[in-house]
């Protein structure tokens, strides 16, 4: 059975929603979630960075996200009769939230196997067939192939097949054309 290991921060997870309101908040400064980059913000507001970075450490920071893409629950379901699903999150770069990425994960993905829940930081541990990121980063390193899932900051590649939400997936992986490059795995 093929494999899929797929993101959870900005994939299924809306980590940048989340950060926004926050920010907000907590400092009230407005970045509309469309321009909020984690990367940029020590550039931007060299005072609060590392005090964004301890705010996203807090242990239930990741716990309330809200979905990225509401398909993604009914898609991944569906993905998990025929592949095995894995989620593999760089927690390492944000050790406070294991529990609450955990937490999350079962509430909306009760179907899925915590044991192929993956806490790493370079994905490139990852030993799946296709892994669905949204970070360049990431997806260069990962051994497998690579699927990049669109968003505002990522726009400028055009070295992986991209996505744009979950649709999208469920075409790519299970859609009825079984000449595709990725079909359904027996």
């Amino acid at each position: 059975m093929k494999s899929i290991a797929v993101d959870m921060d900005q994939v299924l997870a809306d980590f940048l929603g989340k950060a926004s309101k926050a920010f907000k908040e907590r400092y009230n400064i407005s970045i509309p979630r469309e321009e909020f980059n984690v990367m940029k913000l020590e550039a931007q507001y060299p005072e609060l960075a590392k005090e964004f970075f301890l705010m996203i450490n807090e242990p239930d920071f990741f716990r309330d996200f809200e979905l990225e893409d509401p398909y993604a629950v009914p898609v991944l379901k569906e993905l998990n009769e025929h592949y095995e699903i894995y989620i593999a999150t760089a927690a390492m770069d944000v050790p406070g939230s294991f529990t609450a990425k955990y937490e999350w994960l079962m509430e909306h993905f009760p179907f899925l196997d915590p044991q192929y829940f993956i806490y790493c930081g370079d994905k490139k541990v990852v030993k799946a067939d296709y892994l669905i990121d949204d970070n360049i980063k990431q997806l260069r390193s990962f051994t497998g192939e690579g699927i990049l899932y669109s968003q505002p900051y990522n726009l400028h590649c055009d070295e992986f097949k991209r996505v744009h939400n979950w649709q999208e997936i469920r075409n790519l992986f299970i859609g009825s054309d079984q000449d595709s490059l990725l079909v359904k795995s027996k």
